[in-house]
């Protein structure tokens, strides 16, 4: 996969190519049966699978604080695009300049000169351009002129509803976890280094892996049941808090998680945090003794939930969970059938 930051990095090399544009925010099913559908005409054309992405997303150029909080990080974007297919990303910053693009411009500008596109595929209530002017049926009308045909994609049912970026992000919001990943065709997750941090939870007797979230207000916002794919690529069952812990007056969104029956130095390592179920709300305790307190029981229900799901207690060592490790695995590529 090839990553290109911004229009004036594409090449001469770059021209040509069968391309989606979108936010693929959380790379759901309905993302996927896209990607699909751009694999296999740039199969049959010979030309690299190309997805086009915006940061950052419109809406939080346009809404800012206001805006809705994200699905996944634009690195976690990359990843599941690549893992869907995407044999080349262009990420365009998306400022006032790009904005102020008429329709006309930006198909000349981006998808004829910058791309040399042959084919694309968009959602036929797909908009863009200065005031979103443009639309399906202007591209209809500039691709035979430009060199380019277009086709829309079909749009993606489960229960007869739409699936969608803001359906998942609503399930996450409420924190019914299981049906935000049925429609993302696998468990929400986090990726990120491990971080030194202010080393409470160890003086608590329960040390911690913590994970920056930079500025990204996370959907997600609780005590979860976690999996965790670690370093070696080994699966291991955890508790985690995403949030601001009010307790200890934090700042910015942060996850820490607890690795179930694991002692080791993490610090840099790269983890994967796959949220499974919610055990309760973030909330704000009289002290560290009430919070204490109620780690443990958070603890002693997280445990409870892995067993109810067939993990095995290793002693003194570690969990295994070997029917969950499977949802750490990419789902395949026919995920999302046409």
């Amino acid at each position: 996969m090839e990553l290109i930051r911004g229009i004036h990095n594409l090449r001469k090399e770059h021209q040509g190519c069968v391309a989606t544009i979108g936010n693929f925010d959380g790379v759901h099913l309905g993302h996927q049966q896209i990607l699909q559908q751009v694999r296999e005409i740039a199969a049959r054309l010979r030309q690299p699978a190309t997805v086009m992405v915006f940061e950052p997303q419109p809406r939080e150029f346009f809404a800012g604080a206001k805006a809705p909080p994200r699905i996944n990080s634009f690195r976690e974007k990359v990843e599941r695009l690549t893992e869907y297919g995407a044999e080349r990303i262009v990420c365009l910053q998306f400022n006032s300049r790009l904005r102020q693009l008429t329709a006309e411009e930006f198909v000349q500008q981006i998808l004829v000169d910058g791309l040399g596109i042959a084919h694309l595929v968009v959602g036929d209530d797909f908009r863009f351009g200065c005031d979103r002017s443009g639309d399906f049926h202007l591209l209809q009308k500039l691709g035979p002129e430009k060199g380019f045909s277009v086709e829309h994609t079909q749009t993606f049912l489960m229960d007869n509803e739409r699936v969608s970026s803001t359906r998942v992000r609503e399930q996450l919001v409420k924190g019914n976890l299981s049906e935000a990943a049925r429609l993302l065709g696998r468990p929400h997750k986090f990726s990120g280094r491990v971080v030194h941090g202010r080393k409470l939870g160890r003086t608590l007797g329960v040390p911690t892996a913590n994970l920056l979230l930079g500025d990204r207000k996370p959907a997600l916002n609780g005590v979860f049941s976690v999996l965790v794919k670690m370093p070696n690529g080994l699966p291991r069952p955890g508790i985690a808090n995403i949030g601001l812990r009010p307790t200890v007056d934090g700042l910015v969104p942060a996850l820490e998680v607890h690795l179930l029956g694991f002692n080791g130095n993490l610090y840099g390592k790269r983890l994967n945090v796959f949220a499974l179920a919610k055990l309760r709300d973030e909330q704000k305790f009289d002290g560290l003794e009430a919070l204490t307190t109620q780690i443990n029981k958070d603890i002693t229900q997280c445990r409870q939930f892995f067993m109810q799901h067939n993990a095995q207690w290793q002693p003194g060592e570690y969990w295994l969970a070997s029917d969950l490790a499977k949802l750490l695995a990419p789902a395949p590529l026919t995920q999302a059938p046409l």
